[in-house]
């Protein structure tokens, strides 16, 4: 019985030991998910309207900053712009959610803290916006202040020639603000390189073929993705059809970002945050 006793004690200390180490380890990959700095993805994208042979345009998309306690304090938003500014972009895209009220949040904070280190960001042809859900939730007017006093162009089913680029920015679809047939009759006014930035990417299937580039966020690819069973949710009427990722469909490009905050709860697994650097020729 004594023997059998100690060996019982030994085997459940190595069982307590083998689950000790395994929740670290998940500790630790979540930890190293939602707080390391965002991974820099590169592509090109050939855009009809843009000169052919010429000096191509770099632009970077980030979405879903989520600035609140305790992963995304201002502090950490503007060591990520220097990140941005590193990269030498021409042009710079938000596509929306700036903040996050989630109860989880540690701390949430004021208009000019949130938007002060996105003042910082540096392109020659500018920073542009379209506001997401939680920007709108949150209280988009003084946001939209914020921004405009920074310099930071928001374009809120509007359209606008930004150099060689003509830029439609779609509003969130998540809450029905959108209205893509607007951004499109004032995208016909306009001459160069065709794309829309955006929050959701649910209406891309809407976008008509000629504009050959949709830039969006929202989804977080899914925040939390676990091994085999993969994120329970990416937030879109189409599932996991514009999930994450650069992904090219009816020969149009759709990139949809990972964003760099978090929504919900305050963890990501899986996933990990992500800018977007990508370079447009002519064809």
């Amino acid at each position: 019985m004594g023997r059998l006793h100690t060996w019982l004690v030994r085997r459940w200390k190595l069982v307590a030991m083998f689950v000790l180490v395994c929740t670290a380890l998940l500790g630790w990959k979540a930890w190293s998910d939602t707080m390391d700095d965002p991974v820099v993805l590169r592509t090109q994208v050939a855009l009809p309207g843009l000169p052919s042979g010429g000096e191509p345009i770099t632009a970077a998309l980030i979405s879903d900053i989520h600035v609140a306690g305790p992963d995304m304090p201002p502090e950490r938003l503007a060591r990520i712009v220097q990140q941005i500014n590193a990269l030498e972009p021409d042009i710079i895209f938000i596509a929306g959610d700036l903040v996050s009220e989630k109860r989880t949040g540690t701390h949430i904070y004021t208009p000019q803290e949130i938007v002060a280190p996105l003042g910082q960001l540096h392109a020659p042809l500018g920073v542009v916006i379209t506001p997401g859900n939680h920007d709108h939730w949150f209280g988009w007017d003084a946001l939209k202040a914020e921004l405009e006093a920074h310099g930071i162009s928001v374009l809120q089913n509007e359209a606008a020639q930004i150099g060689p680029l003509a830029v439609g920015g779609v509003d969130d679809a998540y809450t029905r603000r959108d209205d893509l047939s607007l951004v499109l009759d004032q995208m016909r006014e306009l001459t160069g390189g065709r794309l829309i930035v955006t929050h959701s990417p649910d209406i891309t299937p809407q976008v008509p073929a000629e504009i050959s580039l949709v830039l969006a966020g929202h989804t977080h690819c899914g925040q939390i993705s676990l091994p085999l069973i993969g994120a329970p949710a990416y937030m879109s009427q189409y599932g996991d059809r514009y999930a994450c990722g650069a992904m090219v469909e009816n020969g149009r490009t759709i990139i949809v970002g990972a964003g760099l905050g978090t929504s919900l709860l305050p963890i990501r697994f899986g996933t990990r945050a992500e800018i977007w650097l990508v370079e447009l020729s002519g064809v």
